[in-house]
């Protein structure tokens, strides 16, 4: 078998297309993430031409939407769209397809020492089924009646009947469908990754030595295979009562002054279904980018992560009580007020372990020998965003204060400062390290601080403003404002807020430039870039199928073995055996 392993040659379509290596893979999540995340920038940037300026044209709009922008001024149904299809795109396909699929399928065998993953057919159809997801949704751009257009949530009763508004229509059919594939993509992901962990590590690889980024991947992998079914019942209960004349969230409803056939239903039971997906969602997306932090703050502060065994705590918090904090997204819908308060509880009790993990970034920071990589710069700024983020959500955790701006543009801006620049900022942080893992090449370190700073500035440029819009009353999701006077006085800041979005989309330029250009001219990387101490650093740059060469290397210590004095270097690899008379974490 081993000599006959090294003859094999692949060809292209097993290579590079049907893979089964998880190298490759990653890869292939990669770039349909960054693309799909091309997609979803512009489409926030035409929403952001008519906030900021209402009602003006501009022939970009004319130019990618047609008949959806006459005269270059965006329809009212096709806003709504491009809103949902948004939303859509970053809270799945980027942040939970782009970031899991990505680092999860790239790290997990490379960091625990497994030759790949459990399944690698099963790793394989995960990327396909995400790859038709992403095609469906996209098409569903083009369909005659425009995309979905309910918001990302989709509620009913807009999503449950396709006479509602265009955008009910073959669009909201499309989008249902889509995220039922997408779902089947994360399932097998995630029971492949969750496996993997349990079941591959190698010889001294104890769980308590693991690096923290396997820890965050593990346990949002769980969250994933516990939740994201719960989202299948939604969309199927959804799709009978589109097709097949069911109830489940329909009742007294009147369209056009008619009267309609159906009774019982209510749309509060998809909003609890929702959500129960929706609530664990948000640390799917946000474990991982913490996971990464960690590792890429320790390797570059030069330091110990401070409290392994507290952040390895708090990510197991987070995934407990992010199953029992879903009804705080529904504080408005006549909830019970005691189940309310019960809420209240546990949404600020999830801010404990949060902090926890806040804390300890900072003091894994203080007084390190501290590099600034591109890498580390987005890690800090997701500690800042982190930090940011969490604050206004200490108050809208506060179902009496939640009421006040429910709906508005602080909950808007809460939500992209604490999940999107936050899980965003891992997700570059993880690109600009792992980068040399996965081409063999460096990206330009000038380019990645340009982009940092645009990116981070653009991005509270922002949102901060967004805060006092909300604060003033301004509802989210509204095509223009025109009609308040009382929110005259705020509506100034639109078109700066406008002004930083499309300033922050060119300056992802920057990136995309870099990350291109350097997987084919980029420096040549070295085995170590960063003299980090986990296994992923001991494998060659040329990627060999099964990831090391000899036997699986053996592990002697934990991750984080930075500045120990007992040793010469001030990185010590798991690989390294313990000296005479030295204590092994």
């Amino acid at each position: 078998m081993g000599a006959h392993a090294h003859h094999h040659e692949e060809s292209f379509i097993s290579k590079y297309v049907f893979s089964h290596d998880h190298k490759m893979i990653s890869k292939q999540f990669l770039v349909t993430a960054i693309v799909m995340g091309i997609v979803a920038v512009m489409l926030s940037v035409f929403f952001r031409l008519q906030l900021g300026w209402p009602g003006e044209s501009f022939a970009i709009l004319e130019t990618f939407l047609g008949k959806w922008a006459p005269d270059g001024v965006l329809d009212r149904n096709a806003y709504l769209a491009l809103v949902t299809i948004h939303g859509t795109i970053m809270v799945f396909f980027v942040l939970t397809g782009g970031l899991s699929g990505t680092f999860s399928n790239l790290l997990i065998p490379l960091q625990i020492g497994a030759r790949d993953m459990a399944s690698g057919f099963l790793n394989m159809l995960s990327y396909w089924f995400f790859f038709f997801s992403s095609v469906i949704m996209i098409l569903s751009l083009f369909v005659e009646g425009g995309a979905a257009s309910g918001g990302w949530t989709v509620y009913p009763p807009l999503s449950a009947l396709p006479q509602a508004m265009p955008g009910s229509g073959m669009g909201m059919t499309l989008w249902l469908i889509s995220m039922v594939l997408f779902v089947v993509s994360s399932l097998l992901g995630g029971l492949n990754y969750v496996v993997t962990v349990i079941n591959l590590r190698t010889k001294g690889m104890s769980m308590t030595r693991l690096p923290l980024t396997i820890w965050a991947f593990m346990v949002t992998a769980i969250l994933g295979v516990l939740s994201f079914p719960v989202l299948v019942s939604a969309v199927v209960l959804l799709l009978m009562d589109r097709t097949m004349g069911t109830a489940f969230y329909l009742s007294d409803i009147f369209i056009g002054g008619e009267a309609l056939d159906v009774t019982g239903g209510s749309p509060i039971l998809y909003q609890h279904l929702f959500w129960f997906l929706g609530h664990p969602e948000v640390y799917i997306v946000l474990l991982p980018a913490l996971g990464i932090s960690s590792e890429v703050i320790a390797t570059n502060a030069r330091k110990p992560i401070f409290g392994y065994k507290a952040m390895v705590g708090s990510i197991l918090g987070i995934g407990f009580l992010s199953f029992i904090v879903w009804g705080h997204h529904m504080f408005v819908t006549g909830m019970n007020p005691f189940l309310g308060s019960v809420f209240v509880f546990t949404t600020l009790l999830i801010a404990i372990p949060s902090a926890v993990k806040a804390f300890n970034y900072i003091t894994t920071l203080w007084q390190g020998n501290i590099r600034f990589t591109p890498a580390m710069l987005f890690s800090i700024g997701l500690v800042s965003t982190f930090v940011t983020g969490g604050l206004t959500g200490i108050i809208l955790a506060d179902s009496a204060l939640d009421v006040n701006v429910h709906d508005t543009y602080f909950v808007v801006a809460h939500f992209h400062i604490v999940m999107g620049m936050s899980a965003i900022f891992g997700m570059l942080a993880g690109i600009y390290h792992w980068f040399p893992k996965m081409f063999g090449r460096m990206m330009n370190t000038k380019l990645g601080y340009a982009h940092f700073w645009v990116t981070l500035i653009s991005g509270y440029g922002v949102f901060f403003p967004m805060h006092f819009v909300g604060i003033a009353g301004a509802p989210r999701r509204y095509y223009e404002y025109s009609n308040f006077d009382f929110l005259d006085s705020v509506m100034d800041l639109q078109p700066i807020i406008s002004t930083f979005a499309i300033v922050g989309a060119i300056g992802q330029l920057f990136f995309l430039f870099n990350f291109f250009y350097s997987i084919f001219y980029g420096q040549k990387a070295v085995q170590n870039p960063w003299k980090s101490n986990t296994l992923e650093w001991t494998t060659p740059v040329q990627h060999v199928h099964g990831n090391w060469e000899g036997p699986l290397p053996e592990v002697h210590r934990w991750a984080y073995d930075y500045s120990n004095p007992a040793h010469e270097d001030d990185f010590v690899p798991q690989t390294t055996p313990a000296l005479a008379g030295e204590e092994i974490h």
